[in-house]
């Protein structure tokens, strides 16, 4: 609260005295009992409650009538300047005492002219304290006028300068925050709706400052909303935390944006690597673009704010200040998944080195690529067609599965020479059509229609993602390496074909040779 705000109380003092005042001394006010208006009748004298309130301001106050004489001084001010009020009213103006003689003349001319203008007067005053020290203050000072309108008096409600520049300072940097901040500012109250937001965290809620106020954080965030909550809570409860914490949410209410491609035939969406290989994502969701950017990482700071004008500090609510950080984190996962899968590659072609049988060698491939990477793997080979038959006809064997039970290694099977029943737009033999890398998701999420998805393509069951990449040495196609992905997983992307087809090169250099041996 600023000076002139604390100053307002002062204004009934032109016709009433502190009770702290010397007794006798002209402008004492009447008593209750004998003021027409008094609404209890309880005779308690108008000073007594003025003085009551003059004592309980924050501010240091100080009136003179008309001649410059001291009729008012409260607490505030004793405290400030040591004198007591009976030390200070009735004394002429303050030189001698509370000024230093030059520095009193400034003061009292200032007072003057205060006196007879309309408004307040905002002045910086060098006052003596009783001990003899100096101290700076800033004042407020505004004219009290008299029954006839004419000037009766002058009240002057003042502050330590280093008190009011540390009130204005935080004003300033809340206003900054607010306003100027490169960061993100939301204000939570107590029960954990928005009370304030500054322009980049509206930006970043995707919402209109006016629009965000009152309503509670489920209207802007999906996911990870909990955790959000969870931290508020937590702040309210034990204080801000002694570290940033990054938190991982998705906003609500964004349309979802269009992955780059173009649409085939029935519907099926044909998407681009960086290579101009063609990746079919058969099913995909197109909105997966989009809950990629609704998705963001948050680096959050928190601070609980108090009330300071009550003894025991009563929460006002949490400021968190956050910044988005998810195009470095992204950076940051996608490097450590770089090295993963590279270490990945390598142990399998050492221990695939240690392999006497090809195809055990293949299978040692897809184990490794399995850690971190999918939860069940198969290998189809190419079946040579039967003598008279079409030669553009695919047909495909098992050569190498995972247990469909729970995930598992990828152990070879003996192939029985019975071809697949594919039905003819299944993603493994679209990929053999294509000799390229296809991509291919549930629609339905429920488990019924995951189930049914996952059955129709002849598939472990409770896989809903896809990946099929086709397994190519010395210019022929050998067969198509598929990696599956249950719904704790997020679906294949682009990066997951290339690691993909890194794999199915390997894989297909032992299954060739695996052919090859009488």
């Amino acid at each position: 609260m600023s000076a002139s705000q604390r100053s307002e109380p002062a204004r009934p003092a032109r016709s009433a005295r502190s009770s702290r005042g010397v007794p006798g001394q002209p402008g004492a006010a009447p008593s209750a009992s004998g003021h027409p208006d008094c609404p209890d009748g309880s005779g308690r004298p108008d000073s007594e409650l003025l003085a009551a309130l003059l004592d309980g301001m924050d501010a240091a106050l100080c009136a003179f009538d008309a001649e410059g004489t001291v009729t008012h001084w409260n607490h505030e001010a004793e405290r400030i300047l040591g004198w007591t009020a009976a030390e200070a009213v009735g004394r002429k103006g303050l030189g001698g005492w509370a000024a230093r003689p030059g520095d009193a003349r400034d003061v009292e001319a200032r007072l003057t002219e205060a006196m007879g203008a309309t408004g307040r007067r905002v002045h910086e005053f060098a006052l003596l304290t009783k001990d003899g020290g100096r101290v700076l203050v800033r004042t407020q000072s505004s004219g009290v006028p008299g029954a006839d309108g004419r000037p009766a008096g002058v009240y002057c409600a003042f502050s330590e300068v280093h008190a009011q520049v540390d009130l204005e300072r935080s004003i300033a940097l809340s206003e900054a925050l607010l306003d100027d901040a490169s960061w993100n500012v939301v204000l939570v109250d107590a029960d954990l709706r928005v009370a304030v937001v500054n322009a980049n965290a509206a930006g970043a809620l995707r919402t209109a400052r006016k629009a965000a106020p009152g309503r509670p954080l489920g209207d802007f965030l999906d996911q990870g909303m909990e955790e959000v909550e969870a931290a508020l809570q937590h702040v309210l409860a034990e204080g801000a935390p002694p570290a940033p914490t990054e938190l991982w949410v998705t906003l609500r209410d964004a349309d979802p944006d269009p992955a780059d491609g173009f649409e085939g035939a029935e519907g099926v969406r044909y998407e681009l690597l960086d290579d101009d290989e063609a990746v079919r994502g058969e099913g995909t969701d197109r909105g997966e673009a989009g809950a990629a950017a609704r998705r963001r990482c948050w680096r959050s700071g928190f601070l609980r704010l108090a009330s300071p004008l009550t003894e025991e500090p009563a929460p006002l609510g949490v400021a968190w200040i956050f910044q988005d950080v998810t195009e470095v984190k992204g950076q940051e996962q996608e490097s450590a998944r770089m090295r993963f899968r590279g270490n990945q590659l390598h142990r399998a072609a050492r221990a695939a080195a240690e392999c006497e049988d090809p195809m055990e060698a293949a299978s040692v491939h897809l184990d490794f690529a399995l850690a971190g990477f999918a939860d069940h793997a198969l290998i189809d080979l190419v079946l040579d067609p039967p003598p008279g038959a079409p030669a553009d006809r695919i047909r495909l064997v098992r050569a190498a599965a995972t247990p469909t039970g729970a995930p598992g290694p990828c152990p070879p099977v003996v192939p029985g020479g019975i071809p697949l029943a594919y039905p003819e737009s299944h993603p493994a033999l679209q990929a053999v059509e294509r000799c390229g890398s296809v991509r291919a998701s549930a629609r339905r999420s429920d488990e019924s229609g995951a189930v049914q998805w996952a059955t129709a393509r002849k598939w472990p069951e409770g896989a809903v993602h896809g990946l099929c990449a086709v397994l190519r040495s010395r210019g022929r196609t050998l067969g198509v390496v598929t990696f599956l992905r249950t719904s704790s997983r997020r679906a294949f992307d682009r990066t997951d074909a290339t690691y993909a087809e890194d794999v199915a090169a390997r894989v297909a250099a032992s299954v060739d040779l695996a052919v090859r041996r009488p």
